[in-house]
């Protein structure tokens, strides 16, 4: 396992769907990137790889191992975070043209950021991610607080 630079006492319930089993948090994890990778302790098993998917108000865990460990509902265990906490930045290029555009990025709350930078981060192209920046940055309102 890579070095451990957070580790979290979690719990939740099981659920099922087309791709397998999900482990649902009963408390959402803030402060954490969608599609972050983790290893979670359950008992004395041996760590298993989970893609931690945080929504709005529900954190999902989902089993990345083949051979997942014995579950029991409820669960319990420990939440190992390789990376640690991730700061959701802005970056440069989002921020110079709201700025050039007199928009205000900080008026979007937790997940208006979130979904915004998931948006401008999945642009497979220099073209699609200059019209994505455009499309956030005119959905902005104005630094004097109208649209």
């Amino acid at each position: 396992m890579p070095e451990i630079i957070q580790t979290l006492q979690v719990n939740g319930t099981i659920a099922a769907d087309s791709n397998g089993t999900l482990l649902v948090l009963s408390e959402r994890l803030g402060g954490h990137d969608t599609f972050l990778t983790g290893q979670l302790q359950l008992g004395d098993a041996a760590p298993t790889a989970v893609r931690i998917l945080t929504f709005d108000d529900v954190t999902v865990l989902r089993l990345l191992d083949q051979s997942p460990p014995a579950l029991t509902n409820p669960w319990a265990g420990v939440l190992h975070l390789p990376h640690g906490w991730r700061a959701r930045s802005i970056p440069e290029d989002l921020s110079t043209a709201a700025t050039a555009a007199r928009r205000d990025l900080r008026t979007l709350d937790e997940a208006e950021l979130r979904y915004a930078l998931t948006f401008l981060g999945e642009a497979s192209t220099d073209a699609i991610r200059r019209s994505r920046i455009h499309a956030i940055v005119r959905g902005l309102p104005t630094s004097e607080g109208t649209l």
